[in-house]
């Protein structure tokens, strides 16, 4: 029996953020009571485990979804909100790694986790202030080339919406003088996230779909038979499990314990910056630079700059997230020094070692989908829908991925932590340096 899940929730509430605060109104779901069986179980009810469950509803499957706080209250209700294309292991890296078949096949669904949010809002007319357009932005001469070399490989797999910007037409974009330039993504965007994952629960119950919330799992027994999984109030016996909890499945499932590791990143939300905010992104599009330790930011539709970066490896939280971000944006908009800041949040994500996040199955009965790396609003719509569609017998989008090796952290978990911060020191150093 794997060791019980260590209570992450603080009772269920929503952690303190802009998207908390500016949230649809949503019912409370019950907890789960008593055992039953069901055709499918989903533990999770973030971005992975609605898309998943969406797809499965959709295609007339009996679904319940267990959320050990409420929907959206890890990293899906609480990241910058951003359709960002792509995995975070570049299209080089997997054609380096895992040859050019796989390669080729990833080059064909990268922009599909973005369709398929476009998809679901225009569909169940979700309401998340969905906007278009992201911008990848250069801070020298080589990041510049980096730019270019990817649109000219996401081009010779069909994707032809990049536009290189220098720096004068990044000016219509963003009222910077930091940057050397960029690169629009047209297909790219964003909205709110909470609102999304809100908007999302609410279609998956109007297709019969069903979801307790406050029903956090304390133990899946005898994941690669016959699953059973248990809350403090209540059991499921499924024909098919879907594991969804990404960073915040804890000691769960060992097997899938050492494959990640949870790090956290911040954002803080301005005051309401009303014309000088749209002055300073006219265009309303949402922004990431190129570095390996990025900024990234976008407008509210109330007008605030929401701003986000920073890593910290772990998951714990950094004492002062308003000391720590309000630089990096001053440093972006200088003219923004002294503004006021009305919300600052952290939350967990995971990273895996490859970078590539990973798919597969324990036993016959039970899936699972997790380690993002940082792409995981476009990433966890994408995997959400092939899981589904693999649990109702279409496999061959699932055993691409399913077959690609996960490397272990060097030194296991114990030192995953180290690891990766003298990593990201390197890289760092890297990016201050240009090289």
């Amino acid at each position: 029996m794997a060791r019980a899940a260590k209570d992450y929730t603080a009772g269920g509430a929503y952690p303190e953020s802009y998207y908390a605060a500016s949230a649809n109104p949503a019912a409370a779901r019950p907890p789960l009571e008593g055992e039953r069986k069901v055709e499918v179980c989903i533990v999770g009810g973030g971005f992975s485990g609605l898309s998943a469950g969406i797809e499965l509803a959709e295609r007339g499957h009996e679904v319940v979804l267990l959320e050990g706080a409420r929907i959206g209250w890890g990293a899906s209700g609480r990241n910058g909100g951003q359709i960002v294309n792509g995995l975070n292991a570049s299209l080089e890296t997997i054609t380096a790694r895992y040859g050019r078949d796989t390669a080729d096949f990833v080059g064909t669904v990268v922009q599909t986790g973005g369709e398929i949010i476009r998809d679901r809002v225009a569909r169940y007319g979700i309401e998340c202030d969905l906007r278009d357009g992201n911008i990848f932005t250069a801070f020298t001469a080589k990041q510049m080339q980096e730019l270019e070399a990817k649109q000219s490989l996401w081009r010779r797999h069909g994707h032809d919406n990049f536009e290189m910007l220098d720096r004068a037409a990044l000016s219509r974009h963003i009222a910077s003088d930091i940057y050397l330039g960029g690169m629009l993504d047209h297909s790219g965007g964003h909205m709110h996230p909470l609102n999304l994952a809100l908007g999302e629960a609410a279609a998956f119950e109007s297709l019969g779909g069903t979801i307790h919330e406050l029903s956090r799992v304390i133990s899946v027994e005898n994941p690669a038979g016959r699953p059973v999984v248990r809350t403090a109030t209540g059991a499921i016996r499924p024909e098919v499990l879907i594991l969804a909890g990404n960073a915040y499945l804890g000691h769960l499932v060992p097997e899938l314990e050492n494959r990640i590791m949870p790090f956290s990143t911040q954002i803080i939300a301005t005051e309401p910056l009303g014309e000088r905010g749209r002055a300073l992104l006219p265009t309303d599009m949402c922004v990431e630079d190129v570095r390996y330790i990025l900024d990234y930011y976008r407008l509210s539709a109330d007008g605030r700059l929401l701003f986000g970066g920073g890593t910290v490896y772990g998951g714990s939280d950094p004492a002062d997230i308003r000391a720590k971000l309000l630089p990096s944006l001053e440093k972006v908009f200088p003219d923004l020094k002294g503004v006021g800041v009305d919300f600052a949040w952290s939350g967990n994500c995971a990273i895996s070692f490859s970078r590539v996040p990973q798919m597969g199955r324990l036993g016959n009965a039970t899936y699972f989908a997790q380690g993002y790396s940082g792409h995981g609003v476009v990433g966890s719509h994408l995997f959400g829908q092939i899981l589904g569609k693999a649990v109702d017998g279409d496999r061959r989008s699932f055993d691409v991925f399913q077959k690609v090796p996960w490397i272990p952290f060097p030194g296991g978990r114990r030192f995953a932590v180290p690891y990766s911060v003298v990593g990201s020191w390197w890289y760092a150093l890297r990016d201050r340096l240009g090289m």
